[in-house]
């Protein structure tokens, strides 16, 4: 790949990397905690009547993770395919179940909010249900949110294109990842242990994310590709 065509698709899987984290925050750190009350179905309800806009917000949040995380996906996909093919591969297929549970997960709090506003049943224990699937579809999503970046950590250290420590923090969060959803799940009183292990994944991906957008790739790979590219002078 050309080195101005390398620079230029690594920003943009950046700048789709950074989309998907920012509605990731605002959706899950910012808007579900306002409208979620997981001890209280009849809070839960009322903050989706009270709130109605924000729940709908909060749909469109969810929405917006499925497209970046699939962008994202492809565009990694298109930035390492050449440095290795089959770890690439594996960016793209993990990253697209990401964007699945995305979707389902998107659905599930659509159709909560409809129920607040057209009640079926016991309105309150339906909504509480949607959420708590949706949250809990997250929770065992985790097992593939770790295994994107394993793939991830792997290509980086292969292609030389960013500093290795980013390759190795990237492999071991997505392999924590991958332990906290189980643990999540077998220990549920350690859910500290669980957060703690999830830790170095967000470190490595906001790495990921400045590294891309900021430098693209390293100086030294750009003077490569443009002296792979430059014509051979003929001689006279």
């Amino acid at each position: 790949m050309p080195t101005h065509a390398l620079t230029r698709t690594a920003r943009m899987t950046g700048l789709f990397y950074l989309g998907n984290a920012i509605t990731g925050v605002l959706g899950f750190l910012i808007v579900r905690p306002q409208l979620f009350a997981a001890d209280d179905p009849n809070a839960t309800l009322a903050n989706l009547v009270a709130h109605e806009s924000l729940a709908r917000a909060g749909v469109a949040l969810e929405l917006g993770m499925v497209v970046t995380q699939t962008l994202a996906a492809v565009w990694f996909h298109r930035l390492f395919r050449t440095a290795d093919p089959v770890a690439a591969s594996g960016i793209a297929a993990f990253g697209l179940v990401n964007a699945i549970v995305g979707l389902v997960s998107a659905a599930l709090l659509a159709t909560a909010v409809g129920v607040s506003v057209d009640p079926v049943g016991d309105a309150a224990a339906n909504v509480q249900v949607l959420y708590l699937v949706s949250d809990n579809l997250w929770g065992v999503g985790a097992l593939f949110f770790g295994l994107w970046l394993v793939p991830m950590g792997w290509c980086v250290l292969r292609s030389g294109w960013m500093p290795r420590v980013l390759g190795w923090v990237l492999v071991a969060g997505g392999a924590g990842y991958v332990l906290s959803a189980f643990i999540r799940y077998l220990a549920p009183d350690a859910q500290v242990v669980a957060e703690a292990l999830a830790y170095p994944a967000s470190v490595g991906e906001f790495w990921m994310v400045g590294y891309l957008l900021i430098r693209g790739v390293r100086r030294h790979v750009r003077d490569e590709a443009s002296t792979v590219h430059q014509p051979t002078p003929v001689a006279s």
